[in-house]
């Protein structure tokens, strides 16, 4: 029997006791390239104020096959921190906000062992991020939300479980790389772990100078997705005063294909199935959040890879900093809960297809003008799209790929939407199945309106499909 189109995925609540065995610095194998002292320059779009926190990803591996993991991980890391040593830095502020990494003496990243009584059978359903494996990802005590300076830039926690499997909880500061570049990284320490030798490749690049502001500026878009909105909404209070919950869906390629189908009768014609996606999450999020008053304009935002659009001249390869630009859509109320479904659909693909050479030129020079001091939720929701990304083929450290590989918690940024690559914890899955290219949604919403939203997701605009169907 075929799996239902949208499926509510459940994780349980659970405790995980864990006992940390040892913490400390994983230090470069060799010299690095630059000297005690030194420093190094990170561009505006590495030093947006959205870049400025740690992504704490989590993987999971069900046996050791008796190789020693936590010699085996650490020994390569140390090795991998030679080519990508920026990575055993230190991040400080210069005098007018910027920041830039500090190279200084016995820094290094940071290597947490610990181990657990559990087996990993007893932590639930591995494909579902659940907030309880937070324990499996290491925060220093009283640490300060969103802290990035004067922390190691890699944080890797390693829990042994009792049955033998074994977790690598990671936090990369978002200032060093994208997603993109934190896939170079994390594949260049899984194959060293997985050959015992350095492999780097592509070879790192650094090369953030690419991305200096121009002279003079030349700011050309009005760039909306920074600006400040006084929410008049009843957004904001709603989601700050009630207790959010996170939610997960799996969302079958059928169902994809069938949105992107129904966008694309309409005002959507070059539509993607990200702007469907997209499109059909918004809806259905400001409606069951109930937002008011209906004339109030709301914002989507999401990161956009810029790389494709680097011509004059193109990125040189093995560059892992940060090449995303922020594309904004934005509607109102009424736009989103009465009007058509392809027109949403359409605002998503315009945001998207907005973003050029040009515009992340325009990006550099704006922040370089008017730096962003804090991050602005109000009205708006951001999708976060990880489906591209190699999060299985890149972390194979030699006990083959991982069965989750991706966040755990969404809670403490309740407006983020994350689309996941379906994992590979249930490996029985037969190819060509309606699971092949099946995605996994996760989004934070308050108790009351979780049963809505589980309805509207599962709902399309009949309005549009009616269209399709004549």
């Amino acid at each position: 029997m075929a799996p239902p189109w949208v499926q509510e995925l459940h994780f349980p609540h659970l405790n995980i006791p864990i006992t940390v065995d040892r913490i400390a610095p994983v230090l470069p194998a060799s010299p690095i390239p630059a000297s005690p002292g030194q420093t190094l320059y990170l561009s505006n779009i590495d030093d947006m104020i959205g870049s400025r926190v740690f992504t704490p990803t989590i993987y999971f591996y069900p046996s050791n096959h008796h190789k020693p993991v936590m010699q085996t991980l650490r020994s390569a890391l140390s090795s991998v921190l030679v080519p990508y040593y920026p990575f055993s830095g230190r991040l400080r502020e210069t005098q007018n906000g910027k920041l830039e990494v500090f190279l200084g003496p016995e820094q290094g990243a940071l290597m947490v062992e610990a181990h657990s009584d559990k087996a990993l059978a007893e932590l639930g359903d591995l494909a579902v991020p659940n907030p309880a494996w937070t324990p499996l990802i290491f925060r220093f005590p009283d640490e300060e939300p969103y802290k990035v300076l004067d922390m190691p830039l890699v944080i890797a926690q390693v829990t042994l479980f009792r049955c033998g499997g074994f977790s690598i909880g990671l936090r990369l500061c978002h200032c060093l790389c994208d997603g993109l570049g934190a896939m170079q990284f994390i594949n260049s320490w899984a194959e060293t772990a997985k050959t015992g030798k350095l492999v780097t490749n592509p070879e790192p690049c650094w090369d953030r100078e690419f991305f200096k502001p121009r002279n003079p500026l030349l700011v050309k878009f009005p760039h909306i997705e920074f600006k400040k909105v006084n929410d008049g909404s009843s957004l904001t209070t709603t989601i700050s005063g009630a207790k959010v919950i996170q939610k997960c869906y799996r969302v079958s390629h059928g169902f994809q294909a069938q949105l992107k189908a129904l966008a694309q009768t309409g005002e959507a014609s070059l539509c993607s199935t990200f702007d469907a996606m997209a499109a059909h999450i918004w809806r259905s999020w400001v409606k069951a959040l109930d937002v008011r008053p209906m004339d109030y304009k709301l914002r989507l935002t999401f990161s956009v890879n810029a790389r494709p659009k680097l011509k004059n001249p193109p990125l040189k390869e093995g560059f892992y900093g940060n090449v995303v630009c922020v594309a904004c859509a934005t509607s109102t109320v009424s736009e989103l809960v009465e009007g058509s479904f392809s027109k949403t659909a359409r605002l998503v693909g315009e945001a998207r297809r907005g973003i050029s050479e040009e515009y992340l030129r325009s990006t550099v020079d704006y922040v370089e003008v008017d730096r962003p001091r804090r991050l602005e939720f109000g009205g708006k929701l951001t999708i976060t799209q990880w489906t591209r990304f190699s999060l299985y083929e890149s972390a194979d450290f030699g006990w083959g790929r991982p069965v989750y590989a991706g966040p755990i918690d969404l809670t403490p940024t309740p407006q983020v939407c994350v689309f996941l690559p379906e994992g590979e914890a249930d490996p029985g899955g037969s190819s060509g199945s309606d699971s092949d290219g099946a995605m996994i949604v996760c989004i934070c919403l308050p108790e009351y309106a979780t049963d809505k939203f589980n309805e509207l997701l599962n709902t399309t605009d009949s309005r549009e499909k009616e269209n399709v169907n004549t």
